[in-house]
């Protein structure tokens, strides 16, 4: 297996990686961007963007991708393996495929979507389970479809699916829901959405496809069942930092710990984003932290 030179590597090709990415090739450094999923990560789902940035979330990583080809960086389609400090103080990082030789690394991973983890929800993913009402509203028109959790996805994916669905079931955890007060509104007032607060799924039920589901009212620990053909959860995020190694600190839930300049506990590598622990959650926060990596990493080459 060959050994390929960068200046930095950049895991990861959502809003902040790519942003790290165009941000060092403005520089003039060797850099390269590896990713083992779809580019854009997460954002990619969302339709329309809700804040200072707007449009739909697909058009904006497009963007961002052609800008980082456009500008020389070199794009891997490839899962990292290790990351080892080497004693001259370089990074080895290997992939699937490869191995590279680095002075710095920025993990800019992101996060990915909780699973609610009850029964029939292994058996039933892409048979009735989605992550992405955009992406698969239609395949739902004119049927009964249940969204999990309490928050702005949650609750935005839902107003989405209206578009298509006769009659659409959100259910969360607590009494009230932490989402935006405008789209709080906006669900409770649409005839096609039922809320069904205090309440969580404890199975999915069905036979080649998602037919029903079981939902516990927290209350009273009574369940009832409610038939749909569609399940979408979006009870949180989980950060996408189980391929590192020990050596690379982070907090119970997974998230990467860093100093105020997010430096992480080992040497040369930096992390940004909603891996990082602290991330502030926006879309405005991604770019700002991806800038503060790519400056910092900057300042450790320079000396």
């Amino acid at each position: 297996m060959t050994t390929d030179n960068y200046d930095v590597i950049v895991i990861g090709a959502g809003v902040t990686g790519l942003s790290a990415t165009i941000e060092l090739l403005g520089h003039g450094l060797r850099v390269a961007n590896i990713e083992s999923q779809l580019f854009g990560g997460l954002i990619i789902n969302i339709n329309e963007l809700d804040g200072a940035i707007q449009g739909s979330g697909i058009d904006f990583a497009s963007d961002l991708m052609m800008q980082a080809s456009r500008t020389g960086a070199t794009i891997l389609s490839e899962m990292v393996t290790g990351l080892v400090a080497q004693p001259n103080k370089q990074l080895l990082l290997t992939t699937d495929q490869h191995s590279y030789q680095t002075k710095a690394v920025i993990i800019a991973t992101g996060a990915t979507l909780k699973a609610l983890n009850v029964p029939g929800e292994t058996a039933f993913e892409y048979k009735g389970i989605s992550h992405c009402a955009d992406c698969d509203g239609p395949l739902y028109q004119d049927a009964e479809v249940v969204v999990v959790g309490g928050g702005d996805s949650a609750f935005q994916e839902a107003l989405v699916l209206t578009e298509f669905c006769h009659q659409v079931h959100l259910i969360h955890h607590h009494e009230s829901p932490t989402a935006q007060s405008h789209l709080t509104e906006a669900v409770t007032q649409h005839e096609k959405i039922l809320v069904h607060s205090s309440c969580e799924v404890v199975e999915i039920f069905g036979t080649t496809g998602v037919e029903g589901v079981q939902v516990k009212h927290l209350a009273d620990q009574t369940t009832c069942h409610i038939p749909c053909t569609g399940l979408f959860a979006y009870i949180g995020l989980k950060p996408s930092s189980d391929f590192l190694p020990d050596d690379i600190e982070r907090d119970k839930d997974g998230h990467i710990i860093t100093s105020t300049k997010l430096m992480t506990s080992m040497q040369n590598v930096f992390a940004a984003g909603a891996v990082r622990q602290g991330y502030g959650g926006m879309l405005e926060h991604a770019i700002q932290e991806a800038k503060v990596a790519a400056q910092q990493c900057l300042l450790f080459l320079s000396r």
